[in-house]
């Protein structure tokens, strides 16, 4: 079953949307699937609704609500593309990673699911990366994960599960960029780093032209078993 509901912010004051698939049985943990910069589209509710077939809880809240609700773009679509960037530079991260403090608590305590993880993709990735060095998120993934070489300071602060899939002809997270998450995140044992050879930005997309099938499905069965080892 699916459908869209209303999870309030951290502080009480307002509400954000939130699309939410449930499993035919009772959820063995949830996941919170975080969009890229395109809001959540038909990719991140595919996303959602498979990890319901698996037996989670998946919840995508919509990550710009105080700029726009009911953002759907396609990365294909150039003057989409550009939209979606001009979301990402305007977008308060900071209240952005309470929004997810909000998920995690709406989860927890309306829903009754205690075990929650998080998997976020390019911009989402980055916000991964936040979960594991900001809240009590119990395992969380990031696809692509723009901006972390700038965050590494951050990752002390570590203390769950967290794996991040980097594809090595990323054009938004060059070598330099990615020699530094080596560095600062190969050394910490609750991190594990998968390389992608030759792939690029936005692989694991479920459409479109950034799809590359065979890098897709070794990432998403890597993250299936990575959850199903963390949130059990």
């Amino acid at each position: 079953m699916t459908e869209t509901v209303r999870i309030p912010t951290y502080e009480g004051d307002a509400s954000f949307p939130a699309y939410v698939a449930r499993p035919a049985g009772e959820p063995k943990g949830a996941i919170i699937v975080i969009q890229e910069i395109f809001g959540v589209n038909a990719g991140i509710r595919g996303k959602a609704d498979h990890w319901a077939s698996l037996g989670y809880l998946a919840v995508a809240p919509e990550v710009f609500w105080r700029q726009q609700e009911g953002i759907e773009l396609d990365a294909d679509v150039q003057d989409e593309f550009q939209q979606a960037i001009g979301f990402m530079m305007k977008h308060d991260f900071d209240a952005g990673i309470r929004d997810v403090e909000a998920t995690i608590r709406w989860i927890r305590r309306t829903e009754g699911v205690e075990k929650v993880g998080l998997v976020g993709f390019c911009m989402g990735g980055k916000i991964a990366y936040e979960a594991a060095t900001r809240t009590d998120i119990d395992a969380s993934v990031g696809y692509y994960a723009v901006g972390l070489a700038d965050m590494l300071n951050e990752s002390h602060a570590i203390a769950k599960p967290l794996m991040l899939h980097i594809p090595t002809a990323d054009g938004f997270v060059p070598p330099e960029q990615q020699k530094a998450m080596h560095e600062g995140l190969g050394p910490n044992r609750h991190v594990t780093l998968h390389d992608y050879e030759g792939l690029d930005h936005g692989f694991a997309a479920e459409h479109g032209a950034r799809r590359n099938e065979a890098g897709a499905q070794l990432a998403d069965g890597r993250t299936e078993a990575f959850f199903a080892a963390n949130l059990a």
